[in-house]
């Protein structure tokens, strides 16, 4: 092993469980063994039969949990399920501890094959933005519309509050701040990260925060943890540098998928100069910037953001309908002002 090497984790049949992981009304959770990784799976039962699948990828440090609100608005509309990547939420990690975007997305397209659940509605923050990014670039016959919220797509010059993530894939990063940070309780924890997502964390109802601090310690029990944060979010850096036709913002260009672009005006995580780069760079694509919003638009204005994919979804509808006239690759920009988004 070399000096910049991480330990390795054990093997997921000897890693102690941890408590519960809080599902929701009208949620189950469901474990799919795929060659190499384990995922759990966040659904929702569908409210009636004929519904179009979709699929919800969560960011760095997130979990299926990311997108309950999300889930629950688009009852009736689609047949949600959230997974949880390898090594995040209730899915151990992957047996060859790669937390790289390919890997990642590699995970993301055995579901859906195994499943046969492709073509999909495919959602993605951050972190799961990149991955969608990647998923929909070389497997467009998996997707069939993409919404991305914040996407962590390379940035030239990263925001400062943005520094410290990035640094956590460095290494003995990670490992110092865990000694640093070892008094610290899950509360504060939260608070710190709450604070570094939202736009407003006073939008976070009590109710809300308190289940943040138990999934908090739920997730630092696991001997895993660290190292699912710190490998995915070297994969994250790694995938920054990148050129030719595995970077990034190339693989955007090739996505053919209708594509819903969501960005905050008080991200701290993602640059909010980001968004109009993004709207160029995806070839069908509507872009959404919400003004008050932080990194998690889904989560602090789950109703804006459904009603933007209906919108979505409706428009495509019409699309694939003969006679419409409906032109594709059209940019179509808003700017959020309802459910308390706009400024």
């Amino acid at each position: 092993m070399s000096s910049t090497e991480l330990p390795s984790v054990p093997p997921t049949s000897v890693l102690p469980k941890a408590a519960s992981v809080r599902v929701a009304e009208g949620e189950r959770l469901r474990s799919v063994g795929l060659p190499g990784v384990s995922l759990t799976i966040r659904s929702r039962p569908p409210a009636r039969a004929g519904l179009e699948p979709a699929l919800y990828v969560h960011g760095l440090g997130g979990s299926s949990q990311n997108w309950s609100a999300m889930m629950a608005l688009l009852d009736g509309v689609v047949e949600s399920e959230a997974v949880d990547l390898p090594g995040f939420g209730d899915s151990p990690p992957p047996d060859d501890g790669n937390y790289s975007i390919t890997a990642h997305a590699r995970a993301v397209i055995r579901y859906l094959d195994a499943q046969e659940r492709g073509p999909v509605h495919l959602f993605g923050n951050s972190l799961g933005g990149a991955v969608s990014t990647r998923v929909a670039a070389v497997r467009p016959d998996l997707v069939r519309t993409l919404t991305l919220v914040s996407p962590a797509l390379p940035e030239l010059r990263v925001q400062r509050t943005a520094v410290p993530t990035g640094l956590l894939g460095m290494p003995g990063v990670a490992a110092l701040f865990s000694r640093f940070t070892r008094e610290w309780t899950a509360e504060h924890r939260v608070r710190g990260v709450m604070a570094l997502c939202y736009g407003d964390p006073g939008r976070v109802t009590p109710e809300a925060f308190r289940h943040a601090v138990e999934e908090m310690e739920r997730r630092l029990q696991l001997p895993y943890f660290w190292d699912a944060m710190t490998r995915s979010a070297r994969g994250l850096v790694n995938a920054y540098t990148l050129g030719g036709q595995h970077g990034l913002w190339r693989q955007a260009e090739r996505v053919l998928a209708p594509t819903l672009l969501i960005y905050g005006g008080r991200d701290q995580l993602v640059g909010f100069r980001m968004a109009q780069k993004a709207a160029r760079s995806f070839r069908d694509c509507r872009l959404l910037t919400l003004p008050n919003a932080g990194h998690v638009a889904m989560m602090e204005y789950p109703e804006t953001v459904a009603t933007a994919f209906k919108e979505l979804l409706a428009e495509t509808s019409s699309a694939a309908e003969p006679g419409t006239g409906a032109v594709s690759g059209a940019l179509s920009e808003r700017t959020g002002r309802s459910a308390g988004a706009g400024s």
